[in-house]
């Protein structure tokens, strides 16, 4: 792997890049993918394309809220504990019977949670406030018009839209829009990213480590990173330190993927593979003003498919992610909330900065006193501390000392 000394070469610029420059390049290199059509249980964490407006109120009828039975409340209003009204049953209503008789005046229908009302019927009176009988009933408690009945369009009303095109489609959105009636779902289709591995000194983990040689880490962080953020991603691992291996690992890529994802390769040493390859190939590398992470790079790799390539220390190149690429693919894939939810938290020690470039300190915010604690030093090769972190703490370019006890953004992660 390379450090991030993002030393000037080749097409880099002399000057340090701002972070929201870097970031504004990348989302503009990332085209909006086409909407298609799913089954609804394959939309799970992708962007809804069109508003999903409900068919049917839900409830689509009156029904029971519990297990008991369905009557009319003026029956029971005198009934109490110690007078208890009596009542001939003179139906069973499981739920799924759609053949419910209506009620007559002085009955009642044994009834179960989300059985349909009977017409002529105004309350539920709960089994336990009952002996449970079958064929007469003796109900030991009153009864308010409307008690334990769901009403039709309770929930939702016919013609309303019930999740908004651009959401993010979680488990209880999938499971509302079945709810309502809907089979399949207009969605963004998520970006394809392949995520290129380069470095001959990587072996694959489970592999004996011989001396110089070191675990590939950073594909599968960063492709699991990807699918985590609703992305495709497909790892190709181990393409060794050679120009022309790198072409011909990316040729057969190429017509199926929007971006391409490389970790490492790219700052200043004198087998920086990524950066050779790319060179004249439509991709401009830059030293972006932060830090971890400064060498940076991006275009599109002969007119096709956008590249965006990280640094290679992992830190650097999970940073980097954070910042540059998740919100450009989310955006590209049609949600609404592109960027992580930042929240202001006291700092609990104080933390040094260099002078003219972002910090991105790993941290643990704990939400109950809204205060962060620094996870391991500013070093971009101390995984570890990333693993256990759940934020990240942005300091601001000019600041380049902030106390204890200082209010602080932080970036909160999954």
């Amino acid at each position: 792997m390379t450090d991030d000394r993002g030393v000037s070469n080749g097409t880099e610029t002399p000057d340090l890049t701002a972070v929201a420059d870097h970031q504004a390049r990348i989302a503009a290199l990332l085209t909006t993918t086409p909407v298609e059509s799913r089954p609804v249980a394959e939309c799970l964490g992708l962007a809804l394309a069109e508003d999903v407006v409900s068919p049917i109120p839900l409830p689509p009828f009156d029904n029971s809220a519990m297990d008991g039975y369905a009557l009319r409340s003026v029956d029971v209003a005198e009934a109490a504990e110690d007078q208890p009204v009596e009542l001939p049953v003179s139906e069973d209503v499981p739920a799924g019977r759609i053949d419910v008789p209506p009620l007559q005046p002085g009955t009642a229908h044994r009834i179960m949670t989300g059985a349909q009302m009977p017409s002529g019927a105004d309350a539920v009176v709960p089994v336990e406030r009952t002996d449970g009988g079958t064929e007469r009933v003796r109900v030991r408690a009153s009864a308010q018009p409307g008690a334990h009945v769901r009403r039709a369009g309770e929930d939702v009303t016919t013609g309303a839209t019930v999740i908004p095109a651009g959401a993010t489609l979680t488990p209880a959105r999938l499971g509302l829009a079945s709810a309502v009636g809907i089979e399949t779902l207009r969605v963004r289709r998520p970006v394809r990213v392949l995520v290129l591995s380069t470095g001959s000194e990587l072996v694959a983990p489970g592999s004996p480590l011989r001396p110089g040689q070191i675990y590939e880490s950073n594909g599968l962080m960063l492709a699991t990173a990807v699918r985590a953020a609703g992305g495709e991603a497909r790892l190709l691992r181990f393409v060794p330190d050679d120009v022309q291996a790198f072409h011909t690992a990316l040729a057969p890529h190429l017509d199926s993927t929007d971006l391409v994802l490389t970790s490492g390769g790219v700052s200043a040493g004198a087998y920086e593979v990524v950066k050779d390859a790319l060179r004249g190939n439509g991709i401009e590398f830059t030293k972006v003003a932060m830090q971890p992470g400064m060498p940076q790079g991006a275009g599109r790799y002969r007119g096709g498919p956008t590249v965006v390539t990280l640094p290679g220390n992992p830190v650097s190149a999970m940073v980097s992610f954070e910042v540059f690429v998740r919100p450009a693919l989310r955006g590209a894939s049609g949600h609404d909330d592109v960027r992580r939810p930042v929240r202001r938290a006291v700092l609990t020690e104080p933390l040094t900065a260099p002078r003219g470039k972002r910090q991105y300190r790993r941290g643990l915010f704990d939400p109950s006193t809204e205060s962060v604690t620094l996870q391991g030093g500013p070093g971009s090769h101390l995984l570890s501390a990333l693993a256990d972190a759940n934020c990240l703490l942005e300091i601001p370019e000019d600041t380049t000392e902030v106390p204890a006890g200082s209010t602080v953004d932080v970036m909160l992660l999954d």
